[in-house]
């Protein structure tokens, strides 16, 4: 398969940005790598734009696919090799022309760079490592840089780009290796684990050589990522959830990112989704996985065997406080930090404030508020000073109703069709760019 070359670069960019819309793998934090000086950029915190849409997908980095060419038939991919669709390879000077480009017009303050898998793993890999290659060293780009590890590739490649890039990541694909078998024979899932396992080990190892050896160059400073698509195949939640779990106790990752699956392609193994994309089925995994990184819960709290599913109404933490009220109601006076932050309503920088706050004087209810606890959900678990904000019955269904009728009409509210973020608006005048023709 050979590179095409009669295809302009802006309309390699037209289907090569669109193409790597369903990977929502992307983060632009993590790190705090400072330019030298000499060069243009930098990845410091502070540095590094982020913009949203509304679904939760960073589009502070300039998002595109290498190539959109692949050797595999991913029942569930708009890009599997038997789809009659427009394809397209940027050469590796073609993307370093377009994030210098972009990022001195201010469009972007980094590059996320994914890849379908082009002849090979091997082969596709070393066009990335080229890459990043020329934008840190002929370009002198110092800004932040989110790469694919392709699975199967040669473990030196893997290295070898991971040092270049701020953050990779190893696209877990489906929950489950049932799963993957059955969409994506072609892959395994020891062959995405080998990658991952690499990364993890190495930027162990590299941690350790800085500190004994003082030594420069770090290996993916800003950690690795996954992505998991949501409703192609019949996991519940809770082994998702359990899935996700592992891979932060066992690979150190710092992001499972969750998909809800998009219907792209006629084929009888995929579901029929009459209801749309599992939007709201995604964004409950997402609450859940926040409870289990930042707020000490665990995948088996969450749910059980006799309850796999989250209640698609409440969230994740409002439906497991209902099924613990002997744990209830907390008397914010006199209660732990991590009590704290099992009351819904209570996030980490209230109860943070509550904690503080206490040491210096007395708490009320309207003080509760104004450190950013959300009392309508608060007010059914918690006590001030030995007392609640209004008379309540602890009883499971009052509390599921007073909730509900607040929470209900939101969860039953249309969802909003999205899309990425067009690069190509009429604002955006990339006709003017020079040398991008």
């Amino acid at each position: 398969m050979v590179i095409q070359e009669n295809l302009g670069i802006l309309d390699k960019l037209k289907i090569l940005s669109d193409a790597a819309k369903y990977d929502v793998a992307c983060t632009s934090s993590g790190t705090k790598r400072k330019g030298s000086g000499t060069g243009i950029g930098n990845c410091v915190e502070a540095g590094i734009c982020h913009s949203f849409s509304a679904d939760g997908r960073c589009i502070s980095l300039l998002k595109i696919l290498l190539t959109n060419e692949c050797v595999y038939d991913c029942k569930y991919c708009i890009n599997r090799c038997s789809n009659d669709v427009p394809r397209a390879t940027f050469t590796p000077e073609e993307v370093c022309q377009l994030t210098i480009e972009f990022y001195r017009r201010n469009y972007i303050e980094g590059l996320f760079l994914s890849s379908g898998v082009l002849q090979n793993p091997n082969y596709t890999m070393e066009l990335l490592y080229q890459t990043l290659c020329l934008l840190r060293t002929k370009y002198r780009f110092e800004g932040y840089i989110h790469v694919k590890a392709i699975p199967g590739a040669s473990p030196v490649l893997i290295e070898k780009t991971g040092y270049l890039a701020d953050r990779m990541s190893v696209n877990l694909e489906l929950p489950t290796a049932e799963g993957l078998k059955k969409l994506a024979p072609h892959k395994s899932r020891r062959t995405i684990l080998a990658p991952m396992r690499q990364i993890q080990t190495m930027r162990q190892e590299n941690q350790y050589d800085l500190t004994v050896y003082r030594r420069s160059l770090r290996f993916v400073p800003a950690g690795q990522s996954t992505q998991m698509i949501i409703g192609a195949t019949p996991e519940n939640d809770l082994q998702i959830i359990s899935v996700a779990e592992s891979l932060y106790q066992k690979f150190q990752i710092k992001r499972v990112f969750y998909s809800a699956f998009v219907q792209v392609n006629e084929d009888a193994a995929l579901p029929t989704l009459p209801g749309g994309p599992p939007l709201l089925r995604e964004h409950r995994l997402y609450q859940a996985d926040w409870l289990m990184r930042f707020y000490g819960f665990e995948a088996g709290e969450l749910l059980s065997e006799k309850r796999p599913n989250f209640n698609v109404f409440l969230d994740p933490k409002c439906d497991w406080a209902i099924g613990h009220l002997e744990q209830f109601p907390v008397e914010v006076t006199t209660a732990d930090y991590h009590t704290l932050l099992r009351v819904p309503g209570i996030g980490v920088k209230s109860a943070k404030r509550i904690v503080q706050a206490r040491r210096y004087g007395s708490l009320s209810f309207e003080g509760l508020k104004k450190m950013g606890v959300v009392l309508k959900r608060a007010v059914y678990f918690i006590t001030c000073s030995g007392r609640m904000y209004y008379p309540v019955r602890l009883e499971e269904d009052a509390i599921v109703r007073n909730l509900l009728a607040g929470e209900k009409q939101d969860a039953r509210m249309e969802v909003p069709k999205y899309h990425q973020m067009s690069l190509f608006d009429d604002t955006m005048p990339f006709a003017d760019l020079p040398n991008m023709r």
